[in-house]
């Protein structure tokens, strides 16, 4: 096990990387009558193709989706109830990049531990239980279709990203996933579900060396056939600017606008670093066009901007209720040109990094962000535990060049509004 320490943060955590490729990262934590484990694929619903004995092969839109439910089937069952049984409660979920198995428990650790590795390290398929699970994963997609909040960023990520897999919803389609059967699992699974592929990220009560002996003790499924991962930066149209609005059962229109940006990573997080600076600097609650929206009721509390990106894709998003969408962006754009015009007050620029740096330093204290956030540094190739230096090397003419994008000209705005509007 090599350890890394942290002292500005006071977090540290031990990794090593088995003989079979699989890398585990622990925060050891026994002070804590808990554990939080998380067993991590780099593969979501953007990966999908694979090589077959050097021959290319595609998948439809939604396989990572429905393998993730189709894991927790065992030969004696279903996995949930021996969780239950041990104390553990497990749940998973399938990102555009990722796929992770998590279990949290108070009660049995090692054995909760080893029930998640043996559970996602034996895939289980039968045609029956498959085509059960179908109709499941169809309810689930139609549900998302109908509502607003997931329709209204599925389309911005259509017309924002279109061309690129993550125009397409994380589940597919109800008419993609009818081509998905037990052996399209199973070849996914052995393509993606690789150890070097993988990484255990646990924090809680089990020291290094029990998550490593546990870990080393759970055999793998071994495949006779020469499937192997691929995964590709495919390449990406432009977007469909301008407005798009579509009607649905919403009392006040719903609106989201993306600005296409490139990425510029350096080998740590900075794009989401500068991009979450940028927005904070631009329409944060703190800034003064925050709260001048706010008060003139053109925006209220559940208003948010951020970042949105994976594998070099990324966009900048601003979201809300708004009985007056085109103008919020509006005023957003107006306000981005004036910054680049006048520049950034230097005590403001410190303000939103130190702020910054205690948000994250606080979500440290939920071991699911923790876990998660662990997994993700890794398949990006960034220092999970390194943000202050990150955040601290932002400079002004990083947040000016990412005000560039941000113009009515290169915007995608998406709105929800309510039925009676089409009378």
């Amino acid at each position: 096990m090599k350890h890394f320490d942290y002292p500005r943060i006071r977090e540290s955590y031990d990794e090593t990387v088995l003989p079979n490729g699989l890398r585990i990262r622990v925060v050891h934590k026994p002070e804590f009558d808990k554990l939080y484990a998380m067993l991590a694929v780099n593969y979501g619903s953007m990966d999908l193709e694979y090589l077959d004995a050097g021959q290319r092969v595609n998948t439809p839109a939604g396989v990572a989706h429905y393998l993730e439910h189709k894991m927790f089937d065992i030969p004696e069952g279903n996995a949930m109830q021996r969780f239950s049984a041990l104390g553990g409660s497990p749940n998973a979920f399938t990102g555009y990049g990722m796929t992770a198995y998590y279990v949290q428990t108070t009660q049995n650790p090692e054995e909760n531990l080893r029930l998640l590795l043996e559970m996602v390290f034996s895939p289980y398929f039968t045609e029956e239980s498959v085509e059960r699970e179908r109709g499941i994963i169809a309810q689930e997609i139609k549900m998302y279709a109908d509502s607003p909040d997931s329709r209204l960023f599925e389309l911005l990520f259509e017309k924002t990203l279109q061309g690129h897999p993550l125009s397409v919803p994380i589940a597919g389609s109800v008419e993609s996933i009818r081509d998905i059967s037990a052996e399209t699992l199973l070849r996914c699974y052995e393509a993606f579900y690789r150890p070097e592929n993988m990484i255990l990220c646990v924090e809680g009560n089990l020291s290094p060396e029990q998550v490593e002996k546990i870990a080393e003790s759970v055999e793998l499924h071994q495949s006779a056939r020469s499937i192997q991962m691929r995964q590709t930066i495919p390449s990406v149209e432009p977007p469909e600017l301008g407005l798009h609005r579509v009607f649905m059962d919403v009392s006040m229109p719903m609106f989201a606008a993306g600005f296409r940006i490139p990425d510029i990573s350096h080998g740590d997080d900075r794009t989401e670093t500068v991009a979450d600076l940028t927005m904070e600097l631009l329409c944060g609650e703190s800034t003064t066009l925050y709260q001048r929206l706010y008060e003139q009721g053109l925006i209220d509390s559940g208003f948010s901007s951020g970042y949105e990106g994976v594998r070099n894709i990324a966009m900048l998003s601003a979201s809300g209720d708004s009985d007056e969408p085109e103008t919020v962006l509006w005023e957003i754009c107006l306000e981005a040109e004036r910054i680049r015009r006048s520049g950034i007050d230097p005590s403001d620029l410190e303000r939103v990094k130190k702020a910054m740096i205690g948000r994250r330093i606080r979500d440290l204290d939920s071991f699911a962000g923790t876990c998660s956030r662990l997994c993700d540094s890794f398949f990006d190739g960034t220092d999970c535990f390194g943000f202050p230096k990150t955040v601290a090397s932002v400079t002004e003419a990083d947040i000016l060049n990412l005000m560039q994008y941000i113009s009515e000209d290169r915007m995608t705005l998406v709105v929800i509004a309510p039925k009676e509007a089409m009378k």
